[in-house]
């Protein structure tokens, strides 16, 4: 696992704090990708697009979210903001969480944002900060 201290050896695991200011720049970066897919959305169907009302553009904005995040998690094994705040995600085992990994994790978010945030807050009864999607993924945030 990439994130140990030096002379322990250590796991430290990314706190709930650490973890909502990470979502707030991602949050920026998801605001400039769906603006950008939803110019590209404009042609095909006309201006009157609304999210949650029509199912097409709603689903097109949802894949466009879980590119930005599913790449990043796979790839890089962090997003913008996690960089910025020097987390990453991981596998339990330490390893490189695969596709449908990854889609569990987004969709599972999805709904603890959607629950008022409960999801998140069971970070912090977790011994590893682990939130709802974590726990469904196998995943864990780790301080680099």
């Amino acid at each position: 696992m990439a994130a140990t201290h030096a002379n322990t050896g250590a796991v430290t695991y990314a706190s709930l704090f650490r973890r909502l200011l990470s979502m707030v720049y991602d949050g920026v970066v998801l605001l400039g990708l769906l603006m950008i897919a939803s110019a590209v959305a404009l042609p095909f169907g006309g201006a009157g697009k609304v999210a949650f009302r029509d199912p097409g553009f709603t689903a097109w904005l949802l894949l466009v979210a879980f590119g930005y995040f599913g790449a990043c998690w796979r790839y890089a094994g962090m997003t913008v903001g996690m960089r910025a705040w020097r987390i990453k995600l991981s596998g339990e085992d330490g390893g490189v969480i695969p596709w449908w990994r990854c889609l569990l994790r987004f969709v599972v978010a999805i709904v603890s944002l959607g629950l008022a945030g409960s999801g998140f807050a069971w970070a912090l009864l977790d011994r590893k900060n682990r939130s709802w999607h974590d726990l469904a993924a196998n995943t864990v945030m780790l301080r680099t």
